[in-house]
C-alpha cells in the first residue's frame, strides 16, 4: 500500500474554519454529523461498505485495525493495539502520524478542538445507532453508488477492442465508442451492487463526459474481454 500522503481535503478543512478554536468542549453530534461529511468520501456509516477506509458503524470502542471484512489496513495500525476510547479518537484525529507512526492514512489532522469533540461525539452515536442526519448541502457527500446489476442495454459491455492508443468499447445496444486509454479506468467491484459475472458495465465519469470507467465483476475477466485488435 502506498504511503504517499496527501493534504486533508478542502471540505474539511472549510469545516474547522466554520467552528470555534477554543478550548475542548463537550461534543455535540448534531455538528460532528456536519464534520463527518468530509469524511464521508472515505469513510460509510453502513455496516460491512467499506470504501476507500474501512466503514465507521461500530469503530468506537473497537480495537484499530479489526474491522471485519477491511483488507487495506496499514500493518503500523494493525499491530498497534490501539483502542477507539474517545481519548484515543481526539489524538488520532488531532495528528494520526503522531498516535501511529507509519500509518498511511492520507488525512494529515484537524487541529480544531470542539470540531474533533463534536466529530467523536457523532461516531460515538453512529456506534449505537442514533447518529443524526447530517443537513443538506455539505461541501462533501458520500459517494451514490449504483447498482450496477440493473445497467441497461446501452451500458452493458458485449466487447471490448484495443488498437493503438484506443479502447473501441461495444455495447448491448450495438454501439461502439471509441475511448482514448487515459480516459478509460478497468476496474472491479465485487459488492452486491457490483456487476453480473462475466458482464461488465461501462460507466460515464468526468465533468466533461469525455472519461469512463469500465468495471468487471472480477480481476480475472479483463483479459477475457479486452482483445488486442486494429480494424
Amino acid at each position: 500500500m502506498s504511503t504517499i500522503r496527501k493534504p486533508a481535503t478542502i471540505g474539511l478543512a472549510i469545516f474547522v474554519l466554520t467552528v470555534s478554536a477554543h478550548g475542548r468542549a463537550e461534543g455535540d453530534p448534531r455538528r460532528g454529523a456536519q464534520v463527518f461529511q468530509a469524511c464521508a468520501a472515505c469513510h460509510s456509516l453502513e455496516p460491512g461498505q467499506h470504501m476507500t477506509g474501512p466503514s465507521l458503524a461500530s469503530a468506537f470502542g473497537r480495537t484499530a485495525g479489526t474491522v471485519e471484512g477491511f483488507q487495506r489496513y496499514s500493518g503500523a495500525l494493525k499491530k498497534s493495539g490501539v483502542v477507539w476510547t474517545e481519548k484515543k479518537l481526539d489524538a488520532w484525529l488531532r495528528d494520526p502520524a503522531a498516535l501511529i507512526p507509519g500509518n498511511t492514512m492520507t488525512f494529515r489532522g484537524l487541529p480544531n478542538a470542539r470540531a474533533r469533540g463534536d466529530l467523536i461525539a457523532y461516531l460515538k452515536a453512529a456506534s449505537e445507532g442514533e447518529a443524526p442526519a447530517a443537513r443538506a448541502g455539505g461541501m462533501m457527500q458520500p459517494p451514490q453508488l449504483v447498482d450496477l446489476k440493473k445497467a441497461g442495454a446501452d451500458s452493458l459491455v458485449k466487447g471490448i477492442r484495443y488498437c493503438g492508443d484506443t479502447y473501441h468499447v461495444t455495447t448491448g445496444d450495438g454501439e461502439t465508442l471509441p475511448i482514448w486509454e487515459f480516459n478509460l479506468r478497468l476496474k472491479t467491484d465485487s459488492s452486491e451492487r457490483g456487476p453480473e459475472k462475466g458482464q461488465p458495465v461501462l460507466v460515464g465519469a468526468g465533468m466533461m463526459g469525455d472519461r469512463a470507467q469500465l468495471v468487471f465483476s472480477h480481476p480475472g475477466e479483463i483479459s477475457a474481454f479486452v482483445k488486442s485488435r486494429c480494424g
